[in-house]
């Protein structure tokens, strides 16, 4: 008897490291219907959101496809060197866009503004940005073209 009391705490120890292990899940899906034109704005929007909810600003990457953020923008012109700097600390909200993707490193939110470029960047651009999400992938953008990407329903 003594033998199957010591058993029964056993398994449990397991168990609940096998809970725990699931965590690395693929992130939600949010997706924000808006026009090229709009994505921008919806994905400031979104980041606002996120901010006012508790998200610390550094755990935020905005993917631009189109025209690059005006964050972006200006803090290009202190160098590249400075721009990614900014990145590497991750103390703040990090705008790139979508060709600068490769070297972003992962984010628990990204955003993405689907604000141009061609059709098929978007197709390149949104499941990179997937997987560099932790735990949120939010797309503002043409819902049709989004799901055609993502997968229906999302």
């Amino acid at each position: 008897m003594p033998h199957d009391v010591a058993a029964k705490p056993g398994p449990s120890g397991p168990a609940a490291h096998t809970a725990a292990a699931p965590a690395p899940a693929s992130p939600q899906v949010q997706l924000i219907p808006a026009s090229a034109e709009g994505a921008l704005d919806a994905a400031e929007e979104a980041v606002d959101m996120l901010l006012d909810s508790g998200r610390a600003p550094g755990e935020v990457l905005v993917i631009t496809t189109g025209e690059q953020h005006p964050w972006a923008t200006h803090e290009l012109t202190f160098g590249e060197a400075s721009y990614w700097a900014q990145h590497d600390a991750g103390d703040d909200v990090f705008y790139t866009d979508a060709a600068a993707l490769g070297r972003a490193t992962t984010r628990p939110v990204v955003v993405v503004a689907v604000n141009g470029g061609p059709d098929s960047f978007a197709a390149t651009v949104l499941p990179l940005a997937h997987g560099r999400a932790g735990t949120l992938l939010i797309v503002c953008g043409d819902p049709q073209q989004i799901n055609s990407v993502l997968g229906a329903g999302v």
